[in-house]
């Protein structure tokens, strides 16, 4: 496994990991966080793009069941902005990973 792949994997655990302390409560990660989880790493390790992987909200292949997009979706949408203040660090660098898109527009 490459170390692109182990750094989205980790990225992918510190979000769920973030949004069920916050949001569900239980003392740990809850079995339907832990489920969504296995499938995302399960989904890393098959990708047919392996390095050349894109963002999967970027993907021409949706390797996604609909149920877990949405799930994995809202996990982002929620931890995504909150972590930078619970992991700075983590959070800065994996914008700064990610590479520039341009618009095509001009000022």
């Amino acid at each position: 496994m490459t170390g692109k792949r182990v750094k989205e994997k980790q990225i992918v655990t510190l979000m769920v990991e973030l949004y069920c302390r916050k949001n569900h409560r239980v003392g740990g990660i809850c079995s339907d966080c832990q489920e969504l989880l296995d499938y995302a790493e399960k989904r890393l390790d098959n990708c047919v793009f392996s390095d050349e992987k894109p963002a999967c909200k970027q993907c021409l292949v949706h390797c996604y069941k609909l149920a877990m997009r949405e799930k994995i979706r809202e996990v982002m949408r929620w931890s995504g902005p909150r972590m930078l203040f619970y992991r700075p660090g983590v959070a800065i660098r994996h914008l700064l990973s990610k590479p520039y898109k341009s618009t095509g527009q001009t000022k």
